[in-house]
């Protein structure tokens, strides 16, 4: 990033609230991640015997060589001598379970690993570039009718009438393709579920090509990490294309 880092003291009452606030929300997301897994085992009819938990994108509070600091990892996790942690490769290839060791390399990366595989290729360059919309368009099959968005409800809090026939609308949001990307989303779709990889999901930024293989990652680490268990998908599940999201989109 080009542009300069910026500092909060964690001694001030900003820094204070800083802190707090970010615990709070890996708390959440130890939360949100326990609970995904619940529901899966439920519809697996499973039972979960070990679990692995591993934040990435957060801040510890740590001691190295004598000194206190404030340790983040962007797109890394602790994997300190002994502690395990989960890493994944891409939807049609391996994820693996490993252990932090002790070794001079460990030291000096501050006892951390990656948390993936790693992108080649941008989420942009993968899926292209999207334009989103948001209208009010008529509920009836046979008509087009369509508002801005903005256009405001009734006093009552009903939507706007269609312009057209009077009737009732919705929102509607539509995806225009404004650059192809270099994805072919659907010959992807077809290889993974021909590797008997169950696919609810995704899009061409999340496919297997955009990604750095796995293995050849974790060789690069060297004696920083131990692998435990190799594990291969069977199933995929994230947001699909159509999917829209206020926070990110």
């Amino acid at each position: 990033m080009d542009a300069p880092p910026v500092l909060i003291d964690t001694r001030t009452d900003l820094g204070t609230d800083y802190v707090a606030a970010m615990e709070i929300a890996g708390r959440y997301a130890y939360a949100g991640r326990e609970w995904v897994v619940d529901r899966v085992a439920r519809i697996l009819g499973a039972t979960l015997t070990d679990t692995v938990h591993n934040h990435h994108n957060f801040a510890w509070r740590e001691r190295h060589d004598g000194d206190d600091f404030w340790v983040i990892r962007k797109g890394a996790t602790p994997a300190f001598p002994g502690q395990r942690g989960f890493v994944g490769g891409s939807m049609g290839e391996i994820s693996v379970v490993l252990e932090g060791q002790e070794s001079p390399m460990s030291a000096r990366s501050l006892y951390s690993t990656v948390h993936g595989a790693g992108r080649v290729m941008s989420r942009t360059e993968a899926a292209g570039r999207v334009k989103r919309r948001t209208q009010w368009t008529c509920r009836r099959r046979d008509c087009d009718g369509s508002l801005p968005i903005r256009t405001p409800k009734s006093s009552d809090g009903a939507n706007p009438r269609c312009p057209t026939c009077g009737g009732k609308t919705q929102k509607h949001r539509t995806r225009a393709v404004v650059r192809a990307g270099k994805v072919d989303w659907p010959s992807v779709q077809a290889e993974v579920r021909a590797r008997g990889v169950e696919l609810r999901g995704a899009g061409a930024d999340e496919a297997p090509e955009v990604y750095k293989r796995l293995p050849v990652v974790l060789a690069a680490h060297g004696d920083t990490i131990r692998v435990l268990h190799t594990l291969q998908p069977v199933g995929v599940a994230m947001a699909g294309i159509e999917e829209f999201d206020p926070y990110k989109d």
